[in-house]
């Protein structure tokens, strides 16, 4: 017991020393560089940092509810295109099954080029979908574009007076101080904008 209890005096010890060893050669090594010059120790009282709650500029922000809707209002007219191509091909995948079942082809040729037809069918309504589907994913990723655009180049502007060091997204903060938080100005400050833009 004795012996286990030295073990760990003499690591404690030599972990001591390395953190005092550290703490003053990197002290030395932040404060001069290279070739002698000083360099300054950021510390958080030197620091100029705010936040935006980007999330809430996206829920609340005129110009992102703008190009929801239009964006909703594109995608139901892009559902509703595919859905009467995808009914018509199955009302007339049906009807060719029942036909083939009671025997209607006058010849098997002839049953072999409607199956071909429906096939030809069935495959451009796999295309429609697969390209209304990219459709929609790229104007979501445009009218995202757009409205991070429209915060970037606000918050850059509000930083040309404001000299921040540092501008974060809320949404990697867990914990902050609520008189960094620049959400509300940003988003009042970008509705007036948008509004002036669309009258």
């Amino acid at each position: 017991m004795k012996g286990t209890s030295l073990i760990v005096s003499i690591v404690l010890f030599i972990a001591i020393a390395v953190l005092y060893v550290l703490h003053f050669v990197g002290e030395e090594s932040n404060e001069h560089g290279s070739d002698g010059e000083e360099r300054a120790v950021i510390n958080r009282d030197g620091l100029k940092i705010a936040y935006v709650k980007a999330d809430s500029v996206l829920l609340n922000y005129d110009l992102s509810q703008d190009l929801h809707d239009d964006f909703t209002k594109k995608q139901e007219a892009y559902t509703s295109e595919y859905g009467i191509k995808r009914q018509v091909f199955e009302k007339d995948a049906a009807a060719f099954q029942e036909k083939l079942q009671r025997g209607g082809f006058l010849s098997e040729q002839r049953a072999v080029q409607e199956r071909d037809r429906l096939v030809g069918m069935e495959q451009e309504v796999l295309k429609m979908d697969q390209e209304l589907s990219t459709r929609l994913s790229e104007l979501q990723a445009e009218n995202n574009k757009k409205i991070l655009d429209k915060l970037m180049d606000y918050v850059k502007e509000l930083n040309v007076d404001n000299k921040y060091d540092y501008v974060f997204n809320a949404s990697n903060i867990l914990i902050g101080d609520e008189a960094d938080n620049l959400t509300s100005d940003v988003l009042k400050a970008l509705n007036e904008r948008y509004a002036a833009e669309t009258k």
